[in-house]
């Protein structure tokens, strides 16, 4: 533990160090875009955060290696070196993007190729809880899963990337609930490799998430960008497949299987309003005749902020919503199932009266005005 928490700094420290000169850096040299129609803040804020983000990952990793405790996990260095890759490949295209505006396309191909370096270099898919067991996959089929998870959980990141602290936030609660299962399961298991990858990859995210949110809450001097919200949605894709994607079902028992397919769910759980808002939106862009990738101010927070609550509330209710599902997961490895189902009832109910706080408090006639004005297109 003291290795991961060890690793959890250093890319903290790296990440706000690198922010800080980033954000003095943009300002002198005017290295922001203009404020565009669908953002909610008003003035020009750099967004080349993911850049720091990823050199302190990668400090964090290269420490790491040094480490003995770690050896393990980097006597494949194939692995680690596909990560870097991946991860660099999605940097340079975010950094583009945030600089020229690529068009999607370009943008896509860019997230396919490093889900394809990622698969390469051993991270995969190779096996799936169905059919009453277990089905070992193709390779064909293995790497298209493997890509498909990585550029859907990229682009669901990606998609509420629209708020002062909403994916570093969200990321951190996330990955925090990820953490803490991935190293129950490491020690109440063989320690075996792919266990260990896991945690170390999602003890460095949370570190690059702790050390740049200080600048980027609200309200935000720094964003992250597409770098850093495909950065995030890669790592968080590659700790749950570097799970799975290692088990061999030949040499597990049936206590021992069950926990090591949940890291799929778990992710799946914890990006419930990513994905919902993810396919939300490709729906919505689908029917009006547009690209998917086209973008638009229609998303869940902007939805949340249009019915009434604060930016600072809109990124809080993220939150909550985020942490009732991922602790509610997490919480079935240490109690009763019911006690579990209990904890998630009652944390729907509260986050949905919070959510819907705004529309109580709506007069009739407000509501009636408010419904005139959008008819009319007039301000209220």
């Amino acid at each position: 533990m003291i290795s991961y928490v060890l690793v959890t700094a250093i890319s903290a420290l790296i990440t706000f160090v690198l922010a800080f000169l980033i954000l003095k850096l943009s300002h002198r040299y005017r290295l922001y875009p203009k404020v565009r129609e669908r953002d909610v803040h008003t003035r020009p804020t750099p967004r080349l955060g993911g850049i720091a983000m990823f050199f302190g990952m990668v400090v964090a990793l290269v420490i790491a290696s040094q480490l003995p405790s770690m050896t393990l996990i980097f006597s494949e260095p194939l692995k680690v070196w596909g990560l870097f890759f991946a991860a660099l490949i999605i940097v340079l295209i975010g950094v583009a993007d945030d600089v020229w505006d690529l068009d999607w396309m370009t943008k896509l191909a860019g997230q396919i190729i490093a889900g394809g370096v990622l698969a390469w270099s051993g991270i995969q898919i190779y096996t799936l809880p169905i059919f009453g067991g277990v089905t070992v996959l193709s390779p064909t089929m293995s790497l298209v899963l493997t890509v498909l998870a990585v550029v859907l959980v990229m682009n669901a990141i990606n998609f509420i990337d629209g708020l002062d602290g909403l994916v570093a936030g969200v990321a951190l609660i996330a990955n925090g609930v990820f953490f803490i299962y991935s190293y129950i399961l490491a020690v109440n298991t063989s320690q075996s490799e792919y266990f260990n990858l896991a945690s170390l990859i999602t003890a460095a995210l949370i570190g690059a998430c702790i050390g740049f949110l200080p600048l980027n809450f609200h309200p935000a001097k720094l964003f992250m960008g597409d770098a850093g919200a495909l950065l995030v949605g890669l790592l968080m894709a590659a700790s749950a497949i570097s799970v799975t994607g290692n088990v061999d079902p030949g040499s597990l028992g049936g206590r021992q299987l069950l926990p090591a397919f949940i890291p799929i769910l778990l992710p799946a759980a914890v990006l419930t309003l990513p994905l919902l808002d993810f396919a939300l939106a490709i729906v919505r862009r689908l029917l009006a005749g547009k690209s998917p990738f086209t973008a638009d101010r229609k998303h869940l927070h902007h939805r949340l902020m249009d019915i009434g609550h604060s930016h600072l509330q809109s990124v809080l209710l993220f939150y909550s919503w985020t942490a009732v599902v991922a602790v509610g997961c997490l919480s079935f490895m240490f109690v009763p199932w019911y006690g579990s189902t209990i904890f998630i009832g009652v944390g729907f109910v509260v986050c949905t009266f919070l959510t819907l706080g705004p529309l109580r408090r709506r007069t009739p006639f407000r509501r009636e005005a408010e419904a005139a004005s959008e008819t009319k297109g007039l301000p209220l």
